[in-house]
């Protein structure tokens, strides 16, 4: 547990991995949605409800959480340590048994705020502006990640405003795609 946490949070991953990944990520994923439309949309539509994968990403963001709470440090707080890891495997079942409702959309929004921590840490004092990207990126990510968790109906109506018509997917993959290269480009060049 202890090496996830070292490899998340201490130290901090490098800029210009973080941009690696993060570059790479966007430009992948964007690039498929445009390149198999067939598959992405009938899977967005259905990402909202869909119930298996929202219980995976559920345990996903309680297990992460759960080894965030296990080794930082809690200082005067040490001792509700075991506490808390009690409450969180029952807030994870929990939540697994009764928020059936967009389960998926609530999980990946709470490990967008999740994956927002390391993102930053990266680009914190960096030396080149354009590390910027990747901080507009995080708090975007956050952002979002607040509204899905607590409004998960914002996902579902997104999804629909941007397949309800060709143009609006496309110019969102190629938006993604772009930003994506820009980062990588800026990995790959001054970070």
């Amino acid at each position: 547990m202890q090496a996830i946490y070292n490899l998340l949070y201490e130290p901090p991953i490098p800029l210009k991995w973080m941009g690696l990944l993060i570059g790479l990520w966007l430009v992948g994923s964007h690039i498929f949605a445009l390149a198999k439309p067939g598959l992405v949309k009938p899977w967005l539509r259905a990402f909202p409800r869909n119930e298996k994968l929202g219980t995976v990403l559920v345990v996903i963001a309680f297990a992460w959480t759960f080894v965030i709470w296990s080794c930082m440090d809690l200082g005067e707080f040490f001792k509700i340590e075991k506490h808390v890891q009690i409450v969180l495997v029952a807030g994870c079942i929990g939540v697994i048994v009764h928020v059936k409702e967009f389960l998926a959309v609530r999980s990946l929004g709470f490990l967008m705020i999740l994956a927002a921590a390391p993102i930053l840490d990266s680009a914190f004092l960096q030396e080149p502006q354009t590390r910027l990207l990747l901080v507009a990126f995080a708090y975007a990510l956050a952002l979002k990640g607040m509204f899905w968790v607590g409004m998960p109906y914002l996902l579902r109506d997104q999804i629909h405003w941007i397949l309800a018509k060709e143009n609006r997917y496309r110019t969102g993959a190629v938006a993604g795609a772009v930003y994506g290269l820009v980062v990588l480009g800026c990995a790959m060049l001054w970070w």
